[in-house]
């Protein structure tokens, strides 16, 4: 074969080849392609996501000030590995500066972090406007070189200082103001990994649900070369939507003054605790409910443990005397008292000495059942009863009731059961059974459980049973329910977290009556220390002694339950419980609730005129 055929051969072949190259080079890059248009791709995405944290709702007074409320918390971090080792201290410099915190601290927290590379959290507590300082900081570092580049998979990573939200803290403005009412949360963290707080008791508790109802907001739309989203007709934008605001009937002004009055009275009683509450006698707003112990629920001490529950929901004890006017209402109510009718007074035993005959006592089975107050006569007008409080003037009219009207009578005022105030772990208290009350119906007999309860002993109650029985007699025969909250907002909308509905128990006419014969006792007796020209009040006393264990202490309790009303047509309903004030010493009378919670109600009434709640006909607080 000659060399020029064999050359074109060669040729051939080197052609051939060549296109099969290019071919299969085609072939790959083709292949190539359609992998990348089919396959998921790892690239930035060009649209961007920004949540924004919703808090727990407020807590604000009737006045507008903010009992309790949220912040956001911010956490700032960053990744040790980035951190140019000889820009150290212009970052611990510059960011103890725009962060307010010690810069002793941030540098052992540094080298510790150091000790193990990477993640470290400088603080979880940033508020919102040091978060937005730091964010400019963040940026000034990067242009400072303060943070270097690193090569990671082939790729160069810059992570620089990082400011995110991290949760909220629950901020109580004034400490230990209207707790432990308004109570107190305990931290979690959320599914989401951020730090939110749950109500354990008082409002917080109660209302935990509708004030943790929150929604986030969420913003989505076109990253900028900056990753700043930009924003356009297909931007997304979902506004964020805090928890329900808790609107309060409690005016902070109020509230303070007559917390200031029970500090005052529980020192100079060397008291256990005194309670006091004011409502509104026609809707059931309370007003006030203040108590002399309280806490600071974001400093909780072990000393406040005693301070957490709300005594005026929450504990039960025999009232005593402050019963008597229910009891004998229902009688009244029932038509079994006469106009002018005339009740032994069972102390025609002995002669009378300066301060009358001798102290009333009446027999009932094994039992002995004695008056406080030495009448001059041995009977006894309805008006003597009430007024001077006798036990056996009020027993004699309660057994004339039968055991079912006596116990639907009381359970009509509200005793063992909810009064429906907006506050958690309320107590019902306790009394005798239907058939205990019923036992000699039928032989006309005395019955011990009337005779005892009708006096309030033999049955407990709590603070605010007692407060909104009182209500009828200052609303014409309905009881209405107390109620902390006025109204809830959410998303700017109001809400009513109940129905108003007043609760008829007895008649008008019983109403008024019971309430002439209340005033009276005002202005000549037991509750004289409570009168105040230009106003219209009425109330009872009762002191009691605190039974445990089936014993009665040599300790009281000391109440003073009533109203007071003035021309403008404001009416409240007024409660001062005093728990085991001093009964020893030189002033061992102040137990008696005439030497101790009536004067507390007094001067209750004297902080409600001082702020234009009350307005009697003359001026009766001084000019200072």
């Amino acid at each position: 074969m000659s060399s020029n055929k064999i050359e074109k051969i060669d040729k051939t072949k080197k052609i051939v080849i060549l296109f099969l190259l290019i071919f299969l080079a085609l072939s790959i890059l083709i292949l190539s392609v359609f992998r990348t248009i089919s396959e998921k791709r790892h690239l930035p995405s060009l649209r961007s996501e920004k949540n924004e944290l919703a808090v727990r709702g407020d807590i604000i007074s009737a006045d507008d000030f903010k009992i309790a409320s949220s912040k956001k918390l911010y956490t700032a971090s960053i990744d040790t590995r980035y951190l140019d080792p000889n820009k150290k201290e212009l970052f611990l410099n510059l960011f103890s500066i725009y962060s307010n915190i010690d810069y002793k601290t941030l540098k052992e927290k540094l080298i510790e972090g150091e000790k193990n590379p990477g993640y470290l959290v400088l603080s979880y507590q940033i508020d919102s406007r040091t978060a937005k300082n730091l964010k400019e900081l963040a940026f000034k570092l990067i242009q400072l070189d303060v943070f270097i580049s690193r090569q990671i998979n082939g790729s160069k990573i810059l992570r620089g200082l990082t400011i995110t939200e991290s949760g909220e803290k629950r901020i109580f403005s004034y400490n230990d103001t209207l707790t432990p009412v308004v109570g107190y949360i305990s931290k979690f963290e959320s599914e989401a990994g951020k730090t939110k707080v749950n109500g354990i008791k008082g409002l917080e508790r109660h209302y935990n649900k509708v004030l943790n109802q929150s929604k986030d907001g969420v913003l989505q739309g076109d990253r900028d070369v900056l990753s700043y989203i930009s924003f356009d007709k297909n931007s997304l934008i979902t506004k964020r939507v805090d928890g329900a605001t808790l609107n309060l009937n409690i005016p902070l002004k109020l509230q303070k003054n007559n917390e200031t009055t029970l500090d005052l009275h529980k020192e100079k009683l060397s008291a256990d605790e005194i309670i006091v509450a004011i409502m509104d006698s026609k809707t059931g707003k309370i007003l006030t409910m203040a108590s002399s112990n309280r806490f600071n629920p974001e400093k909780i001490r072990k000393e406040d443990i005693p301070y957490l529950n709300v005594h005026a929901v929450e504990y039960q004890f025999e009232p005593g005397s402050v019963i008597k006017p229910l009891s004998i209402a229902l009688a009244m109510d029932k038509g079994l008292v006469k106009k002018n009718e005339n009740f032994p007074a069972y102390n025609n035993f002995g002669s009378m000495d300066q301060k009358g005959y001798p102290k009333g006592a009446y027999k009932i089975g094994r039992f002995t059942i004695k008056d406080d107050h030495q009448f001059k006569k041995h009977y006894l007008t309805l008006d003597d009863i009430v007024i001077f409080s006798s036990n056996i003037g009020t027993l004699l009219i309660a057994q004339r009731l039968t055991g079912p009207e006596f116990f639907e009578g009381m359970k009509r005022f509200g005793f063992t059961r909810k009064t429906g105030i907006d506050l958690p772990y309320e107590k019902k208290g306790v009394m005798p059974k239907v058939w205990q009350f019923s036992a000699g119906d039928k032989d006309k007999k005395d019955n011990v459980f009337k005779a005892t309860v009708s006096f309030g002993q033999g049955m407990t109650s709590t603070f605010i049973q007692i407060l909104k029985a009182y209500s009828v007699f200052n609303n014409d025969g309905y009881m209405v329910t107390p109620r902390i909250v006025d109204y809830l907002t959410y998303d700017n909308n109001k809400y009513k977290p109940y129905d108003d509905k007043a609760e008829f128990v007895i008649s008008k006419q019983t109403a008024d009556e019971m309430k002439r014969m209340l005033i009276k006792t005002v202005t000549d007796g037991t509750g004289k220390a409570a009168q105040m020209n230009g106003l219209e009040i009425g109330g009872k006393t009762g002191t009691a002694q605190i039974a445990r264990g089936g014993k009665y202490l040599k300790k009281y309790i000391s109440s003073f339950f009533g109203f007071v009303n003035d021309d403008k047509g404001n009416s409240y309903t007024i409660g001062v419980t005093v728990i085991n004030p001093i009964s020893t010493g030189k002033n061992w009378y102040y137990y008696y609730a005439s030497s101790s919670a009536v004067p507390v109600f007094k001067e209750i009434v004297q902080n409600l005129i001082k702020l234009n709640y009350l307005s009697p006909k003359e001026d009766i607080i001084p000019d200072k």
